[in-house]
């Protein structure tokens, strides 16, 4: 798992699994490949950090097995001010926007920048968005593509950036408090815990399902997380 908060929810399905004799470990990941061939490989036997469009492309590019066997949560992204206070404030040409440099989070990004009228693409529609594909981009912005785990460290060098809950959370951000704009509640990302096809009906695989759908894990991300964290049960 992702440390926040995705490792924070599964250590609270930790006492839950524990009354039925299940022994939940759950290993901290920072990057967005390792925790799918860890899973793929045998390695470990689920993880939890990534949303549907991510995992299906990456099955499609990486060749893996993996099956989504449950939606937990959403993570709103958002953007976030780095040298200027609001969007507003943008320059009228050059500033420097950081945004998630895998596919399907960069997509993403720029659908969020599009919906605050920063841009425009060539297709709403399209989930996998690049610059390539920005048809109109009246203040000239430039895009700095990065690992999304190291954008919060770059703000102080960037204009703006676009940061996934996850290390908006790990960096001391709140989304709900800090973000300049953040996605509607009707945001396709559903969170979700993945098994490597085949495994989807494993006893302890479905037990930790039926923990994470409890009220108490509705409860703790409502409470924890104050908006940043939605539950998708």
């Amino acid at each position: 798992a992702s440390p926040p908060p995705h490792a924070e929810i599964l250590n609270q399905c930790v006492p839950i699994l524990a009354e039925q004799g299940i022994e939940l470990v759950v290993n901290e990941y920072s990057d967005y490949v390792v925790p799918n061939t860890a899973v793929e490989d045998g390695d470990e036997d689920a993880n939890y950090f990534q949303h549907l469009p991510y995992l299906e492309e990456f099955n499609e590019t990486r060749g893996t097995h993996l099956v989504s066997v449950a939606g937990v949560h959403i993570e709103p992204m958002g953007i976030y001010a780095g040298r200027v206070s609001s969007l507003e404030a943008l320059p009228e040409a050059g500033a420097v926007i950081a945004v998630p440099n895998d596919a399907t989070n960069e997509g993403r990004a720029l659908l969020l920048l599009e919906a605050q009228g920063l841009i425009t693409l060539d297709d709403s529609s399209n989930l996998t968005a690049t610059p390539n594909n920005i048809v109109d981009n009246p203040k000239n912005l430039e895009f700095q593509e990065l690992e999304a785990a190291t954008i919060p460290s770059v703000l102080a060098d960037v204009d703006l950036a676009v940061i996934n809950s996850n290390y908006a959370l790990g960096a001391g951000l709140n989304p709900t408090t800090d973000a300049l704009a953040i996605e509607s509640s009707d945001s396709p990302y559903v969170n979700v815990l993945v098994v490597k096809e085949g495994n989807e009906n494993n006893e302890a695989i479905q037990a930790l399902v039926d923990a994470l759908h409890s009220d108490t894990i509705r409860d703790y991300i409502t409470e924890t997380f104050d908006g940043a964290v939605v539950p998708a049960f």
